[in-house]
């Protein structure tokens, strides 16, 4: 996900657009750009809907319609060898979930939707004295955008942990 940033990329940041979003197990984004000609096979291919068309037609991840399953695929699918071959090697992508300050559960307000919502059980709640739980997402955290959509104050964020910067 990180490194080496396409012009248009680079641009985009700069008209303050969102980070694009790749599949998970992509090359790097300037040999992606490269080789990606958004035939379309990995959208189509996604059995969760989790990809789209974005900007030259090219994949981008969209967490408020699903999350990522990490089937392989949409790397499967792809014609132009636009995905790392082995997939068991690497980490999908460098993204994690980080929660904000708006998060109730903290404030007494019991909710934990997005632990119930966690498959890889990263997100851990403690009690605090007084009332209220702490949140800490471990790094068992895959990124794969299942709690998002539980949450109900948007207090979750998926973060490119390469860059920082707030990817969803």
């Amino acid at each position: 996900m990180a490194g080496t940033l396409t012009r248009r990329a680079l641009f985009d940041r700069f008209r303050g657009g969102p980070v694009s979003l790749r599949p998970p197990w992509v090359i790097g984004e300037a040999s992606f750009s490269e080789r990606c000609d958004g035939c379309g096979d990995c959208i189509g291919a996604c059995p969760s809907g989790l990809l789209i068309a974005g900007r030259g037609r090219l994949p981008v991840v969209e967490f408020a319609k699903s999350h990522c399953t990490f089937c392989g695929a949409c790397a499967d699918a792809c014609r132009k060898n636009c995905f790392v071959p082995d997939r068991v090697a690497v980490r999908p992508w460098s993204l994690v979930a980080r929660v904000s300050a708006a998060c109730i559960e903290p404030k007494g307000v019991a909710c934990r939707l997005c632990e119930a919502a966690c498959d890889a059980t990263a997100i851990r709640f403690r009690p605090q004295i007084g009332g209220g739980s702490s949140i800490s997402i471990s790094e068992a955290c895959t990124g794969c955008g299942a709690c998002l959509a539980t949450c109900p104050v948007g207090a979750l964020a998926i973060v490119d942990t390469q860059s920082e910067e707030i990817a969803a």
